[in-house]
This record gives structure tokens, C-alpha cells and sequence, in this order.
């Protein structure tokens, strides 16, 4: 069992930047490997960014490359979402997620956080 909390969403202008923390707890943290989806309302979960248990491979939503980036600190049991240049067409609940098996492997994200709400206003 992995425990996601989520934290550091809020309303921010076009343009703007937040970053979303998630605190994982259950396993050892470098053997879970990290995502962020969101969900936009009326429309269906997406992926946003995914990142290995050691930190060394990333993977990006096209849709997100060149403005948001996903960190980890395995000291801490924490992932990161950096999110720079925001769209209204990003406002959302963003959700970290956990997987097992690797990054790659979309079904394989099972463990999930309570959601944090992101609104970017225009």
C-alpha cells in the first residue's frame, strides 16, 4: 500500500506558476515510481508527467514539455510538479499517483492522492 497526500494547488493568473508537492508514505519511496494526471471538468482523466523511483527517467504530456517539470526527493517521500507558463486550459484537479511496475505502464498506477485543485484564470 502506498499513502499519496497532495498539496499546493490554488488559483493563479495566465502565465503564472504553482508547484504541487505529494507526500508518499507505505513503501520505500526510490522502488515507487511517481505520476501526475489531471482532470478537467467534463472531460476525462489525462496523464501529465511521470518520473522513475531514482529520479533518472521523465516522461511528459505533450501538451505540458517546456513548461511544467516533475522532481523528486527521495529524502523526503516527496514528488514535485513545477508548473511554469499556466494556460486556462490547464485548470484542473491534479493527482499524484503511484506505481509499482514502471512509468510506462498507465494501467500499472494504483495507489492514488485525494486531488488538488488547479485554476488558472485569463
Amino acid at each position: 500500500q502506498v499513502q499519496l497526500v497532495e498539496s499546493g494547488g490554488g488559483l493563479v493568473q495566465a502565465g503564472g506558476g504553482l508547484r504541487l508537492s505529494c507526500v508518499a508514505s507505505g513503501r520505500t519511496f526510490r522502488q515507487v515510481h511517481m505520476g501526475w494526471f489531471r482532470q478537467a471538468p467534463g472531460k476525462e482523466r489525462e496523464f501529465v508527467a511521470a518520473i522513475s523511483g531514482t529520479g533518472g527517467a521523465t516522461s511528459y504530456a505533450d501538451s505540458v514539455k517546456g513548461r511544467f517539470t516533475i522532481s523528486r526527493d527521495n529524502a523526503k517521500n516527496t514528488v514535485y510538479l513545477q508548473m511554469n507558463s499556466l494556460k486556462p486550459e490547464d485548470t484542473a484537479v491534479y493527482y499524484c499517483a503511484a506505481n509499482l511496475l514502471s512509468i510506462w505502464t498507465m494501467t500499472a498506477y494504483k495507489y492514488w492522492g485525494q486531488g488538488a485543485q488547479v485554476t488558472v484564470s485569463s
